[in-house]
């Protein structure tokens, strides 16, 4: 982490300047990756007694900041921020750790008071008391932990944990939690007697200071303080041999199913390898039980009634527990469900003080039973069990986060098949062992290891040795879809009756998740077997879904079918690879590829479809197999020049390069298909020539096309459509200068983006943002410009995206020039080019332009500007190159290239105030006869960026 206020300040590792820079510093680091005010600051950092200037006061407040921290904190037209992720401050990091339940490591980050250089300013008070209000709440659940940790060393632990609760005790004289654990930690040493005299001390306290009785905690605190000691413990739970990794909310729901007044039946259900017997034994360890936690292993039983008689040493169980409260573990009763259920069921009903425990990779489906469900770990646990257990296995390794992370999410988080992994590392580098997941189930445990858990595929013989010869063909099945399917699709396709798999969830195999059954990769690796009959019927069924999908998507319903369709994207993805007739597939899948901005995933499913089909297209085919060749740099064809099929209407979005005949193609279609009966393909049609028009024909003319396109698009509902029809309807109105009509034209589209966007969509919806943004700015609404550059700021920094990042410092570089801080906007541009991104060259282009406006020499960046524009194909931005151009040069020069500018823009005047001011200084300097002279030699320009780059 960059930047921490979980104690004194450090940035990077080090501690910060002067005191007044550390407030500055917490004060944004509150805030990571959001602009706040120049009033918020000058008020928080200084309250009360501001400078006799304080805005010059903060600007140089923030640059002696960025001395000592650079390259963190960013300028904004409206104040400034910390420009780091939230995953940088270590505040952040701590609340995050501890909703994912992982409360050591969040308290790890705690180094002294928090926002400990702010203390004293009024800002800090609120954040910093919530922050100490965490770490203490977080602070009681690890020692609550800790007291019930292990049974073995119980007296040991809690001697320890007494001394640290005293302290904490003083500190906190009326804290309750800290109190109630301290009288436990006593009692589990013996000294109930100081254990009450806490509790009068606190009941005291309480009732003087603040008027209220002892809360729950300390009364059941009080309640255990006052039973009679226990007797000497019994059972024979075995000790811990190694640490214990995450599971904290799981114990703590074991314990309270098991506690007084819960169920007397628990059973931890999950998939093999999954940890529930490790977490059984955690949760008991310190749990009470009057009479003791007997651990009953049934892995190598073969009669439960026997193994329990041999574990307590009776043959009359009811007789010799009947009167006891004793807690039995039946361990891995999957392999005789049948008996234990019945045993489980005889004891309970005639032992009243009796509580089980079981494990199971199935639920033993007896009245009273409460379920717990043990699945795989999160990914922050999973990671830190393999960085701990690769500890041990080889202490100098160190396995960085981006393989520890792949490795868990390879493995599913199954705790046996990490610690398989980490011990492999004892003997291979991490990069090797990377390559080996694709053979995971081989991957070998210790000598000591039951032999159900020495390989992974042991661990799910044991499982599937267990089904009947009906299951078993359903999971191998299952093992052809990817991602998981619904109840309709596994019905179709593998004919599973519900039984069957309610029983293969029942037995962990599968899982349920919303509407869906899920399966964990390494039990598909087990059960995966050859079944091309069933692959074809996958195939056929998700053919014929995504078909079903196809005509929803030009309608109002769009959402809900993309929704649909995101989520059976893998298993649409198999079907493409393993159809008979991927052609038929491919074809109703280009729509939703075009409006979720997949291009390049689309090229290349296309390019994999014409590598199996050939270059002759089946009968039938040949609309597909065009389609496919045009993704792969092909002209059109016949087939898709005359189609009306929604994916060949909207072939030029295919295809997105010029080619020769492109306008005349464009209009042959747009003719043809204007008078179809199908209004959405009238409007489809009628999108992409408006389209085509302003980017590569007559410009003037797009708006006659793009006006009853939106109409179109309206009345069908179809909100993609709108959205591309008002986002170039804006271009329209921007390229003729109208800033005004841009921006409410852009403002509806922005609307529908966060429809779309809020789905996943591709970025592209985002990038509306960003012109909203610059088209406030040139529109004149500052402070509007200022919040949607923020949000848009906010947005590429969310979704990791350099080249959107690039782009949006160049819109606040405008901004800041607009609002009078010609050097910000230079570090911004400089810093956008600067990123290790790909980019258009348009924007490197318009960026350019940008620095030569705040350059103290512009003829370097105006010559990269005109050089990156030699051959573009986009009018409007060889225009807008060309206009900046002209604001540095001479009358006569500036007036050709404005006639250049004009003629590829297909307009007669503009109304940008900007270009209209240069415009008037050219026609003072030149006459009105010579300046509209020079219009028309500038308009007749073959090469006008070659004529610039003459006289620049």
């Amino acid at each position: 982490m960059r930047v921490g206020i979980l104690g004194p300040l450090r940035v990077a590792g080090s501690e910060a300047g002067g005191a007044r820079v550390r407030a500055l510093l917490v004060r944004l680091a509150l805030d990571p990756g959001r602009v706040v005010t120049a009033d918020r600051l000058i008020d928080d950092l200084w309250p009360g007694d501001p400078p006799a200037h304080p805005t010059a006061a903060l600007q140089s407040l923030v640059s002696r900041a960025r001395k000592e921290a650079p390259g963190l904190i960013s300028s904004h037209p409206a104040g400034y921020l910390l420009d780091v992720p939230p995953g940088e401050v270590d505040a952040w990091v701590f609340e995050r750790l501890l909703r994912d339940g992982d409360v050591r490591r969040a308290l790890a980050l705690w180094r002294g008071p928090a926002l400990a250089d702010a203390a004293g300013l009024p800002f800090s008070a609120g954040p910093a008391a919530r922050l100490e209000e965490l770490r203490l709440t977080a602070l009681a659940t690890r020692i609550a932990a800790d007291l019930e940790a292990d049974a073995g060393d119980r007296e040991q632990g809690a001697g320890e944990l007494v001394a640290e609760l005293e302290g904490l005790v003083t500190a906190y004289r009326l804290r309750e939690p800290f109190h109630a654990l301290l009288m436990r930690a006593l009692v589990a040493k013996g000294r109930r007697a100081e254990a009450l005299t806490v509790f009068e001390r606190i009941k005291t306290n309480l009732a003087a200071e603040l008027g209220v009785d002892p809360g729950p905690e300390l009364r059941e605190a009080h309640l255990a303080a006052l039973r009679d000691p226990e007797p000497s413990r019994k059972g024979n739970l075995p000790a811990r041999l190694t640490s214990f990794v995450g599971r904290e909310e799981d114990i703590a729901r074991v314990r309270r199913l098991l506690g007084d007044g819960g169920s007397r039946l628990v059973t931890l259900a999950g998939p093999g390898g999954a940890g529930k017997t490790r977490l059984a034994v955690e949760a008991l360890a310190g749990f009470p039980v009057r009479d003791g936690t007997w651990l009953v292993e049934l892995a190598s039983a073969t009669e439960v009634r026997a193994a329990v008689e041999g574990v307590l040493k009776t043959t009359d169980l009811v007789r010799s527990l009947r009167g006891t409260a004793p807690l039995i573990v039946l361990d891995n009763c999957e392999h005789v469900i049948e008996e234990a259920a019945r045993v489980a069921r005889w004891l309970l009903s005639e032992v009243a003080g009796l509580r089980i425990l079981a494990t199971s990779r199935e639920p033993l489906d007896i009245p009273g039973e409460s379920l717990h469900q043990v699945l795989p770990l999160p990914a922050g646990p999973a990671v830190e069990l393999l960085r701990d257990r690769a500890a041990a296995a080889r202490p100098d390794l160190a396995v960085a986060a981006a393989d520890a992370a792949r490795i868990c999410r390879e493995l599913d988080g199954i705790p046996l098949a990490i610690e398989l992994a980490a011990a492999r590392l004892r003997t291979m580098p991490v990069s090797v062992l990377v390559e080996q997941l694709g053979d995971r189930l081989a991957f070998q445990g210790g000598r000591t290891s039951e032999p159900r858990h020495r390989t992974l595929r042991a661990v799910i013989d044991w499982s599937w040795n267990l089904l009947s010869e009906p299951e078993r063909d359903l999971l191998r099945g299952l093992t052809v879809f990817s991602g998981g399917a619904t109840y309709e699709a596994v019905s179709r396709i593998c004919g599973g009756d519900p039984g069957l798999l309610s029983s293969l969830v029942d037995k962990s195999l599968i899982a349920v998740s919303g509407d869906r059954y899920t399966m964990l990769e390494t039990i598909r690796q087990y059960a995966a077997a050859d079944l091309p009959a069933l692959r074809q019927a996958h195939a056929r069924y998700y053919t014929e879904l995504a078909e079903a999908a196809e005509p929803y998507l030009r309608t109002g319903e769009q959402v809900a079918w993309l929704t649909m369709l995101d989520e059976e994207q893998g298993n649409l993805d198999a079907a493409l690879r393993h159809s008979d007739d991927p052609l038929r597939l491919i074809l109703p899948r280009f729509r939703p590829w075009i409006m979720r901005g997949r291009r390049r995933e689309m090229g290349e499913q296309a390019a994999a479809v014409l590598a199996r089909v050939g270059d002759v297209p089946p009968p039938g085919r040949e609309l597909a197999h065009g389609l496919c060749e045009l993704l792969s740099g092909g002209e059109p064809t016949e087939a898709v020049r005359t189609s009306d099929h929604p994916a060949a209407v909207n072939w030029w979005l295919l295809s997105g390069t010029p080619g020769p005949g492109l306008v005349e193609l464009t209009e042959q279609a747009v003719a043809r298909l204007r008078a179809h009966p199908d209004l959405w393909t009238r409007s489809a049609a009628l999108l992409v020539g408006g389209i085509v028009r302003f980017e590569y024909g007559a410009v003037a003319g797009a708006e006659g096309l793009l006006e009853p396109a939106l109409a179109g698009f309206r009345e069908t509902g179809d909100r993609w459509g709108q959205w591309a029809a008002l986002y170039w309807l804006s271009l329209v109105a921007e390229n003729r200068g109208d800033f005004a009509a841009a921006v409410a034209l852009a403002e509806e589209p922005e609307r529908l983006a966060a429809d779309l966007a809020g789905l996943h969509v591709s970025l592209g919806p985002m990038t509306f943002l960003l012109r909203l943004g610059q088209l406030k700015g040139r529109a004149g609404d500052l402070a509007g410009a200022a919040e949607t550059l923020g949000r848009a700021w906010a947005a590429a920094v969310r979704f990791e995206d350099q080249e959107l990042m690039a782009r949006v410092m160049h819109g606040r570089a405008e901004l800041a020039r607009r609002t009078g801080s010609p050097g910000e906007a230079a570090e911004l541009l400089e810093a956008a080019l600067a990123l290790d991104v790909e980019t258009p060259a348009q924007f490197r282009a318009f960026a350019n332009v940008e620095l030569a406006r705040v350059a103290d020499d512009p003829a370097g960046p105006l010559r990269r500007a005109l050089e990156l524009m030699a051959g573009c194909s986009d009018r409007t931005a060889r225009a807008t190159v060309l206009e900046g151009v002209a604001e540095h040069l001479e009358p006569l020069p500036a007036a050709e290239l404005l006639g250049a500018a004009r003629a590829l823009r297909g307009i007669a005047e503009s109304a940008d105030p900007h270009v209209n001011g240069l415009a008037a200084r050219c026609v003072a300097a030149l006459g009105a006869d010579g300046y509209q002279a020079a219009l028309e030699r500038g308009a007749a320009l073959p090469d006008p960026e070659k004529h610039a780059l003459s006289r620049s």
